[in-house]
């Protein structure tokens, strides 16, 4: 489909935001408490708090799960981090990194309905952190892991999962998956590709690149392959982590060695969340028809205009370009899925059930730039939603 490469359309207008517009908008923070009725009169009053509160505490005392009905826990997601690989901004620790959980939350409350409260801890020990997430339990009904850095991610994640009993996500991992996998749906769809059949590379073996690439195996793609700092992550390899030498045992199935020269030579897929720069000549050695994922913000790997001139399909992580994949289609809807049904896990079916979801609302229109949904799209998260609830394993409901 030659044609395609023609289509493609020049990245929409740049919208400029002034550093004094940005900081006045982050003024005192972007959240706020809100009641779900006045308190307005003695009588709300004695309701609300005492003596009227003391009767709902009883009855929780009594019987610990009327805390789900009579308190906000059961439907409140628990946004932590502790601000070491925020952004493209790296480790600038759990203060700085609060106007971004801050805006997580903001996002959980307007796009999934659900009410989220930023939690940064001053620690990186996967020790303190899981047994501060257990110990506040009662507070919350979900965990999204935010912004922390790998490989002490993947235990983390893991070892909250174990520890407690409500579903827990790492979205830097799972929700970037989730939409990267959407978008492939959506860009393999109009290219008329079959999925199973497509050589994929991957630039980045962190957090998120480790979550595309498993995702990305459990749909049937077998051709992947993944590269570090260092190059392609394959067996021959003595300086990787655990993470890696497990992917290196499940990737790269032609034994490929070397770097970006080598994964990209005659692939039909680029998929970047390392943020190192991918030069345009190496782009133009890739299987014609192309599709590139450059996922890195604020600066992709390449310039999507730059991208476009070779490949068939382009994305990016940034709102001003189209085919933007953009966590936010992703997380509200899974985590309100999750909690509709009371599920404790947050399983790979209902994360592929999220993915096709996503691609459903897309595919009404699917364009060469409109690969996945707007970020706007309301629609999305109550597809999402509905989707990742049937997907739930019931045995595993509360």
């Amino acid at each position: 489909m030659p044609e395609l490469l023609e289509s493609i359309q020049t990245h929409t207008e740049q919208v400029v935001i002034s550093d004094e517009e940005i900081f006045e908008a982050h003024v005192g923070g972007k959240l706020s408490v809100e009641l779900t009725a006045p308190l307005d009169t003695q009588r709300a009053l004695s309701i609300a708090y005492t003596p009227g509160v003391a009767q709902v505490s009883r009855a929780i005392a009594t019987d610990r799960t009327l805390a789900a009905r009579y308190t906000w826990a059961n439907r409140l997601v628990a946004v932590v981090s502790d601000g070491s690989a925020v952004l493209g901004l790296g480790d600038i620790g759990p203060a700085a990194s609060l106007p971004v959980m801050e805006g997580k939350c903001a996002l959980f409350k307007e796009y999934g309905g659900l009410n989220a409260i930023p939690i940064v801890l001053d620690t990186k020990d996967p020790d303190e952190i899981v047994e501060t997430l257990v110990r506040m339990r009662p507070t919350f009904g979900a965990v999204n892991l935010e912004d922390i850095s790998a490989p002490r991610c993947f235990e983390i994640e893991r070892r909250a999962i174990e520890a407690l009993d409500c579903p827990v996500m790492h979205d830097d991992q799972h929700g970037t998956a989730v939409v990267a996998l959407a978008a492939l749906m959506g860009a393999t769809k109009l290219l008329g590709r079959d999925m199973s059949s497509l050589r994929v590379a991957v630039s980045g073996a962190g957090a998120a690149g480790v979550a595309c690439t498993n995702l990305l195996l459990a749909m049937g793609v077998s051709d992947i392959t993944v590269l570090d700092s260092r190059g392609i992550v394959h067996s021959g390899r003595d300086d990787m982590n655990n993470v890696k030498l497990d992917l290196a045992g499940r990737t790269n199935p032609d034994g490929r060695t070397g770097g970006l020269v080598e994964a990209l030579d005659g692939a039909d897929v680029f998929l970047g969340v390392s943020g190192g720069l991918v030069p345009e000549e190496l782009i133009a050695t890739m299987a014609s028809n192309s599709i590139v994922f450059a996922l890195s913000n604020p600066d992709p790997e390449i310039h999507p205009d730059v991208a476009s001139k070779h490949a068939a399909v382009v994305a990016t992580g940034r709102s001003d370009f189209p085919n933007q994949i953009n966590n936010v289609l992703a997380f509200p809807g899974i985590f309100r899925g999750a909690l509709d049904v009371g599920a404790r896990r947050i399983t790979e079916k209902m994360m592929v059930a999220a993915a096709e979801a996503i691609y459903s609302v897309a595919s009404e229109n699917l364009a060469i730039d409109r690969i996945v949904p707007s970020p706007l799209d309301r629609r999305v998260a109550d597809a999402v939603a509905t989707a990742v609830a049937l997907a739930a394993d019931p045995s595993d409901w509360e």
